[in-house]
């Protein structure tokens, strides 16, 4: 005795391919409707499927290489005023007759700020809208004299001696050495980094940061 078998149900092949014809038959159902659906709660339902939120991707690099083109950031100038004295003397005989001296009134100024060219990649920390930037240390870049203020006010010249060609000079040095002190002392240091933290927030809220800190 023969026994028959009889199957009603499709192969894989079938399956596979009605799967496929259904994802192509619903993409193209979904494109028609994004399409069309422009106004009334259709177009809502629409607009939130197709809703594209804008988001930002700034690169440390990048953020420090806008930092960096600023490159030395001269954020505070001091002018100052002061009198400096140079003076030679003899071990042996007094000032009056192998003396000299001369009284300079100064007028100078020292700059400061910050070396951005100094900044690195570590240095910038962003999380999203926010960024953090640690600047590095504030300098003095120049202290110069304002050679048209700046004048011999007395000079005295011993009797026996001629006088110095060179003490002038040596006391002009001087002064600018007194004039970074002064302003060392004055706190330009940290008048630099101030007014230098405001600009470089002042420069990151610009590039589209909404929480900035720099220290």
């Amino acid at each position: 005795m023969t026994t028959q078998y009889s199957s009603s149900g499709r192969g894989p092949s079938g399956t596979i391919f009605a799967f496929l014809l259904a994802l192509l038959l619903g993409a193209a159902t979904l494109a028609v409707f994004l399409r069309h659906a422009t106004t009334g709660f259709l177009g809502r339902i629409a607009t939130a499927i197709t809703a594209r939120p804008t988001t930002f991707d700034t690169s440390v690099p990048a953020v420090v290489q806008k930092i960096q083109r600023i490159s030395r950031l001269e954020s505070v100038v001091y002018s100052i005023d002061t009198v400096v004295e140079g003076s030679k003397s003899s071990t042996v005989l007094p000032d009056l007759l192998a003396g000299d001296r001369l009284l300079l009134v100064v007028h100078g100024q020292s700059i400061a700020g910050i070396d951005l060219a100094q900044l690195k990649p570590e240095d910038v920390r962003i999380n999203g809208q926010s960024i953090h930037v640690t600047l590095p240390a504030s300098q003095v870049f120049v202290t110069t004299l304002d050679n048209q203020h700046t004048r011999v006010y007395a000079r005295s010249t011993g009797l026996l001696v001629p006088v110095d060609q060179n003490l002038e000079s040596d006391t002009r040095a001087r002064a600018e050495q007194q004039l970074q002190q002064a302003a060392l002392a004055d706190g330009i240091l940290d008048t630099a980094r101030k007014n230098a933290r405001a600009t470089i927030t002042t420069l990151l809220y610009s590039l589209g940061f909404t929480e900035v800190d720099v220290t």
